[in-house]
């Protein structure tokens, strides 16, 4: 049986490996059971599939590991953010790293014995707080990261959390960007590209010459919009260029089923890559038939302002 869901991490790159990491029920074709299944790969085309990196074993994360970001710190260590939903249908954050970092393929990893490191705030409902990105550092040195959320129903957030040591979190007094009318963000992402030229840019890129693509997926229509606009690192907040092309409102990274996108900064080929979630029109009774169910397919994303690569 496989059955694959959200790219709980997208790809990061280690001792010559691509690590996948992505919501898999061991059990069963059909929604249930969600671990992190763990996949490899040299080039990102042929893939050796790896023991579950992360199980449902702990009351922060027992009904289900869900979606999280991977941050590779200037000292290479691997942090791992993840949506852990507890006994008591709770949406937190938890924090797990290799259990060493000399295996070329990850194959354990540790969860920190003080998860969760971040709970609903006050005015977010419990299961609306989800699908931390991958973080990025601040100009002062402190990190940054974002998650999707929701006020009143309607207006689709991005929070941010501000950290130092990726087990303590500031949140930040209002948002990264809201839109009005677009419901519950998951899976956001947020990542610089440059205005003029082709290569890809390191998560925590800034300054002259550079912009920030602001991408979330809706819930309500399952549909992932990403928009371009301008980042204040000293604010933390994010202008779309054109309003009229708001997230949520305009552009679509995809016109098909194509779900929960994510991008990872590939530092090996200097390159940002996408990975989608596609599930089928099949039926559940018939994904139970065949035994699997769902497609991971990756794209390079925009590397630039005005130009989208074609993936190689």
């Amino acid at each position: 049986m496989m059955c694959f869901y959200t790219v709980v991490a997208g790809p990061l790159y280690h001792k010559g490996w691509y690590h996948l990491f992505y919501q898999y029920n061991p059990y069963s074709a059909i929604w249930g059971n969600i671990t992190w299944g763990h996949a490899v790969s040299r080039d990102l085309i042929h893939w050796l599939y790896l023991p579950l990196a992360l199980v449902p074993d702990h009351w922060y994360d027992i009904k289900g590991v869900w979606t999280g970001s991977a941050t590779i710190l200037p000292d290479a260590q691997i942090i791992m953010l993840y949506t852990g939903e507890t006994n008591e249908s709770v949406q937190v954050q938890n924090l797990a790293y290799p259990a060493n970092l000399s295996d070329p393929l990850l194959l354990h990893w540790l969860k920190y014995p003080g998860n969760p490191v971040m709970v609903p705030p006050p005015g977010i409902k419990p299961d609306d707080f989800r699908d931390p990105t991958t973080a990025w550092l601040g100009p002062e040195g402190t990190w940054r990261l974002t998650m999707g959320s929701k006020f009143n129903t309607t207006i689709g957030i991005s929070l941010v959390y501000h950290t130092t040591n990726f087990r303590d979190y500031e949140q930040l007094d209002g948002v990264l960007h809201a839109v009005p009318g677009t419901g519950m963000w998951e899976c956001v992402d947020f990542y610089p590209v440059a205005i003029n030229g082709s290569v890809a840019l390191d998560t925590s890129s800034f300054g002259p010459g550079i912009k920030h693509v602001l991408k979330a997926s809706l819930d309500n229509t399952k549909v992932d919009h990403y928009a371009i606009g301008t980042y204040a690192p000293k604010t933390d907040k994010w202008t779309p260029d054109n309003p009229e092309e708001d997230v949520g409102i305009g552009l679509k990274v995809d016109y098909g089923r194509y779900y929960a996108s994510k991008t990872f900064f590939d530092q090996h080929k200097q390159r940002r890559v996408l990975w989608g979630w596609i599930n089928e029109t099949d039926t559940e009774t018939a994904d139970l038939k065949k035994g699997w169910a769902s497609l991971q397919v990756p794209y390079n994303a925009i590397a630039s302002y005005n130009k989208i690569n074609p993936y190689d």
